[in-house]
């Protein structure tokens, strides 16, 4: 149905005025982030930065892409990210297709959905999980930061209700052809739920860049730390160090403060989700409605 009347018109207006005011609102901290990164020490200190740069310099981010730890962390990162994404997408797509069957294909179908749905409302607790990696000798492993994780039951909510969506001729057809259940998933199911795919990677990445308190736990030394940890950690103690520096070095130091290399950290750790969201953007809308309004 097309909406043309006036008081429907007005009500859009009001509608993209808002939201592009809270979209703007939302860009301020980080605008103000990026300001600070780029502003020399004693402007900071005075407070004189808000949303542009003051005395812009690049000596903080020089100072970081010179240390050692931060690099280390963001390889951490990284690395979590492809390993914990792989693994959730696996486990979520080989668990979403068999409960996305009827019961007659099915019979236990509703029995492992409940159970699923069970631990997603009530969790085994922090010393449990704890305890249980530690047992398994994941500590100070990245393993013990993509395991615990491995199969996000929301994720699989999604991806259920995608295959659940899709029309069973398809099925039928591929079954016509002679093709098992594994073809079914990887020739028929799969390219056409690139949308549900799109949204639980996206999902799954933010996640695993994020997630900073399992590092904390898991991890024994802060060498092993993930960069979302790591950050953390700096931003609860002055991270500068001043001992046995070159005099270049000092003249570095005397352009930065803690404030102005946090702020270039926390910018540098966001660019990768900037990069990557655009790419996923087109399909996350459709991704999260899809499946859940049936005909």
């Amino acid at each position: 149905m097309h909406h043309t009347s006036t008081a429907y018109r007005w009500f859009l207006r009001c509608n993209y005025v808002f939201l592009t005011l809270l979209a703007v609102l939302c860009l301020f901290p980080i605008v103000n982030i990026l300001a600070i990164s780029f502003s020399s020490s004693a402007a900071v200190n005075a407070g004189s930065v808000t949303f542009w740069p003051v005395d812009f310099t690049l000596s903080s981010y020089k100072y970081i892409l010179q240390n050692n730890q931060f690099i280390h962390s963001f390889g951490t990162s990284l690395l979590r990210v492809v390993l914990g994404v792989s693994v959730n997408l696996l486990f979520t797509i080989l668990v979403a297709y068999p409960l996305s069957k009827e019961a007659k294909s099915f019979r236990s179908r509703t029995v492992y959905a409940w159970i699923f749905v069970f631990t997603m409302l009530f969790s085994g607790g922090l010393i449990p999980g704890y305890l249980i990696v530690k047992e398994m000798g994941l500590l100070d492993s990245i393993w013990s930061l993509v395991i615990p994780g491995a199969v996000p039951i929301f994720n699989v909510l999604l991806m259920l209700n995608f295959f659940r969506g899709l029309p069973k001729e398809l099925e039928e057809a591929a079954w016509m052809d002679g093709a098992g259940h594994l073809r079914t998933l990887w020739s028929v199911y799969l390219p056409v739920s690139m949308p549900s795919i799109a949204t639980i990677t996206l999902f799954a990445l933010v996640g695993h860049w994020n997630a900073w308190f399992d590092g904390m736990i898991y991890m024994r030394s802060p060498e092993h730390y993930p960069l979302a940890t790591y950050l953390q950690s700096i931003l609860q103690q002055v991270s500068i160090q001043t001992e046995n520096i070159t005099f270049e070095q000092a003249a570095l130091l005397n352009q930065i403060s803690d404030r102005t290399t946090q702020a270039s950290q926390i910018f540098l750790s966001i660019i990768p989700i900037l990069a990557i969201y655009p790419f996923l953007q087109r399909y996350f809308v459709h991704g999260l409605v899809v499946g859940s309004v049936k005909g």
